[in-house]
């Protein structure tokens, strides 16, 4: 599918302008799992005009700085998950429950009450849009099944797995509508896999291989430890849930490398693409681009270089625009140094 070697690709989201969001806020709040307007500093009737000038920033800014893959920066969402996990039926956002999250604080969460639907098409046109803003390869993100119902308090299904694998159900016609919408690579998010191992090889791959039943383009799993904001550098140096996704239907992986400086062994061997994060977002100023080189060429030693794609560990939802401009500079330049290396 690439043109060359380590193209380059944020995982999904990019800085929301201040414009925008309260920033403050949105730190000190942690991750939402149901939704809060209180995060907003634009008015609800002015608020989608506003989100698609902000994506129209956010699609010029990756381009720009000379990303490959361009996303629309999920500047549309409060988090990563909710975003999706809300629009559905079934759900009790009214009177939430309560879970412990993989920080192990305490997180407010959907309750599931009825039969997990989706009442319409929820990301089509936002797919559209970033269709129209670039020419470039497109990549689009959803939280995964797993993930999300780990992150809902289930009131209505017989036990955990039957709850994922309704969210795969409604997962699967969502990734048909987004690549109908022109996308040309769909991600599923899918960081409590990592925080609930043992729940995860009871049912995490039937449930992914489920959501990409049919899919028609090239489709990621973004497995992660965490905002780097949260976690500090507290991150193992190795993934608890990892290979066993050699095994899902998935095309590629997406996996932090920098801040935890990964052992790459854990990789020797495995079958799919990787977006290598080669930049670490724990660390306040920018990589160099022979510091991203370094990182794509030790991964290069135990991979195909040709399956590798240059990105950041995870999302840079919470970093300044400045220095996400400034990482992804290095990432573009270090991308072209490795590149250099294999032609």
């Amino acid at each position: 599918m690439y043109d060359k070697l380590f193209p380059t690709s944020l995982v999904g989201s990019y800085p929301q302008p201040d414009w925008l969001i309260d920033r403050a806020k949105l730190r000190s709040k942690g991750p939402p799992r149901v939704r809060d307007l209180s995060l907003w500093k634009v008015a609800e009737a002015d608020l989608a005009e506003a989100q698609d000038a902000a994506t129209r920033l956010a699609v010029l800014d990756q381009e720009e700085v000379g990303l490959d893959i361009i996303t629309d920066g999920e500047v549309r969402r409060e988090s990563y998950s909710n975003h999706f996990a809300t629009s559905l039926d079934g759900l009790d956002l009214d009177n939430p429950g309560t879970k412990t999250g993989r920080s192990g604080r305490p997180m407010v969460v959907p309750r599931v009450v009825g039969p997990i639907q989706r009442r319409e098409q929820v990301m089509a046109r936002e797919a559209a849009f970033l269709r129209r803003c670039t020419k470039r390869l497109t990549k689009m993100t959803l939280p995964g099944p797993f993930t999300m119902a780990m992150q809902a308090l289930n009131e209505h299904y017989p036990d955990e797995e039957a709850l994922a694998l309704a969210y795969a159900d409604v997962l699967r016609d969502e990734i048909a509508d987004i690549f109908a919408s022109g996308i040309d690579i769909v991600q599923l998010d899918e960081p409590y896999m990592q925080a609930e191992p043992e729940s995860a090889r009871l049912f995490a791959i039937k449930a992914i291989n489920k959501a990409l039943e049919g899919a028609a383009g090239r489709t990621v799993v973004h497995m992660c430890f965490g905002y780097a904001y949260i976690m500090d550098q507290t991150k193992p140096q190795g993934y608890s849930f990892l290979r066993e996704l050699d095994d899902c239907a998935a095309d590629e992986l997406s996996i932090e490398v920098s801040q935890p400086r990964l052992d790459l062994s854990l990789i020797v061997g495995m079958k799919k693409g990787f977006l290598i994060g080669a930049l670490d977002l724990g660390r306040d100023t920018a990589e160099t681009p022979e510091e991203v080189r370094d990182t794509l060429v030790a991964a290069a030693s135990v991979i195909p270089a040709a399956n590798i794609v240059a990105a950041p560990d995870c999302g840079m939802k919470y970093l300044t625009q400045e220095l996400s401009q400034a990482k992804l500079a290095a990432l573009v330049e270090g991308a072209a140094m490795a590149r250099s290396m294999f032609s």
